[in-house]
């Protein structure tokens, strides 16, 4: 277990308060506490000795959004090559890749992780666990197909700002300005991200007995937060700020993981960098795997490109090298190609984990002092241009543009649908209030009864602190990002099949 960690650290273990009874004692069966719906405890037993930071890792890995992450895209979507990535194999990698240079930054300047409040026994019960739980879980919040999905949610919105925030939607009249959603906020909906959706899905979203979802620590919390800022506060210029990082619905979940890191606004935890260059590591390395397991290109076709601006790159030349030597051995030209695979992607993983490490390490007082601004992987020329042969060859591959085209029709058609189902009803001050006609009806019974909860619950910061409007579009959100591509797909037909007459 881990021990002598100040709640009021980067590190804190803390997690949030919840109420309970007055009446019932905390825990009704001793030695026993309530438990998530993976089944992991909310406080360890008297026989585990695992720390609060390999609990949150446990609780995410076991959660059912890790495992819808198996079909949602990656880059290819709905590939029915099983050796293509998808979110999950995507998130596993980048968890892995994060642990990793972890272990060196940490083992290289223990004294620089001990000044922050931790000692030199954190690496395996504080350090790891918590990259390798921002690892899994920085993903959860991507909508189906990925960034086109996210694109796709903003323009729904887009193309109807002019009465989506501030109208209803069955006659046109004016909102009340109490029930509209304030100009302030209307940007977390028409530039949707999966980030602040990740800390919405893993704070309020999952069930738990006490409404504080998979209920993370707070440093793992602080750790996930990409861009530690509000939409309001987002800065394009600022490769820290440039998105929102979190819904307003959850600014009472950020003043609370502020509360015990110390952190402020626009401060990011230190092994949050240490996760966005692994997620820029998969992207580069990972993306272009992909594309020669298509058989879009070849080994050689990709050290063909990269000698073009890399001729003396030494990763480039020991791969020729090694290259020369597979071509030389009595083996058949598949077995060649696969084998030749395998050397690029630990080749070019090994100097890009090194080349983050390094920039981590030369960078440590600033990162730790919180005025460090430019991602570890900015300055990598190698993971530039492998990005851009994943962004020719991959994400401007025909069959991925036309299944994308596909997707975001879908989306956009589904998003109507719910939404009609959501605002078609008789009590505009109740969400759950009885539909107007028998297709709605049937569409909102599909949307997960955990989420309609959330948007009804009148009494939880979230909801008090938002009109009616926005808790209604913040449902919307919610049951559309948390699809996979097949189900998206699947339930796009069918709604196209239901008839629109107004029936009860």
């Amino acid at each position: 277990m881990v021990a002598h960690i100040p709640s009021s650290s980067i590190w804190s273990p803390a997690r949030r308060p919840r109420p309970r009874p007055a009446s019932a004692p905390e825990n009704s069966v001793p030695g026993q506490a309530p438990s998530n719906d993976d089944g992991a405890p909310d406080s360890p037993g008297s026989g585990d000795l695992r720390s609060e930071f390999q609990h949150d890792y446990d609780r995410l890995l076991f959660s059912t959004p890790v495992r819808r992450l198996a079909d949602k895209t990656q880059v290819w979507p709905m590939d029915e090559n099983d050796s293509v990535r998808t979110r999950l194999t995507h998130s596993h990698e980048v968890a892995n890749l994060a642990r990793s240079i972890g272990v060196r930054v940490f083992l290289s300047s223990p004294e620089e992780f001990k000044r922050s409040g931790i000692g030199p026994d954190a690496l395996l019960n504080v350090i790891q666990p918590i990259l390798l739980a921002t690892g899994l879980g920085h993903d959860l919040g991507n909508p189906p197909f990925g960034h086109q999905g996210e694109a796709a949610i903003g323009r729904w919105f887009e193309n109807r700002q002019d009465w989506i925030f501030s109208k209803t939607a069955r006659d046109g009249r004016e909102l009340e300005q109490s029930q509209a959603v304030p100009e302030a906020l209307r940007l977390e909906f028409t530039r949707f991200d999966g980030n602040p959706q990740a800390l919405r899905l893993l704070t309020r979203l999952q069930t738990h007995v006490d409404g504080v979802g998979l209920d993370l620590t707070a440093a793992t919390l602080a750790a996930g937060l990409k861009y530690p800022v509000s939409f309001a506060a987002a800065d394009p210029r600022n490769p820290i700020r440039k998105k929102g990082g979190y819904f307003s619905s959850e600014k009472d979940v950020v003043d609370w993981v502020r509360e015990q890191t110390g952190l402020e606004e626009g401060q990011r935890h230190p092994l949050t960098w240490i996760m966005e260059a692994c997620d820029d590591i998969a992207y580069s390395v990972l993306d272009v795997d992909d594309v020669l397991k298509k058989l879009v290109m070849s080994p050689d076709d990709v050290l063909v490109v990269l000698q073009r601006s890399r001729r003396d790159d030494p990763t480039v030349l020991k791969l020729l090298s090694r290259f020369t030597d597979v071509e030389q051995k009595p083996l058949r030209p598949d077995a060649q190609r696969d084998i030749k695979i395998q050397y690029l992607r630990a080749f070019f993983i090994e100097a890009l984990v090194t080349h983050a490490s390094e920039q981590f390490i030369r960078n440590l007082r600033p990162i730790f002092d919180f005025s460090h601004q430019m991602p570890l992987m900015d300055n990598s020329e190698l993971c530039s241009d492998l990005k851009k042969i994943a962004k020719r060859y991959a994400f401007n591959n025909p069959l991925v543009l036309r299944t994308e085209a596909l997707g975001a029709a879908a989306l956009d058609g589904l998003m109507s649908a719910f939404w009609s189902a959501i605002s078609d009803r008789n009590d505009m001050g109740n969400i759950e209030s009885r539909k107007r006609s028998a297709r709605s009806s049937y569409i909102f019974s599909l949307i997960s009864p955990n989420y309609v909860q959330e948007a009804c619950a009148a009494d939880t910061p979230s909801s008090s602190a938002n009109g009616m409007r926005y808790r209604e579009l913040r449902l919307l959100t919610d049951m559309i990002s948390g699809m996979t591509d097949t189900y998206a797909m699947r339930l796009w037909s069918e709604f196209q099949a239901l008839p629109h007459a107004n029936s009860t």
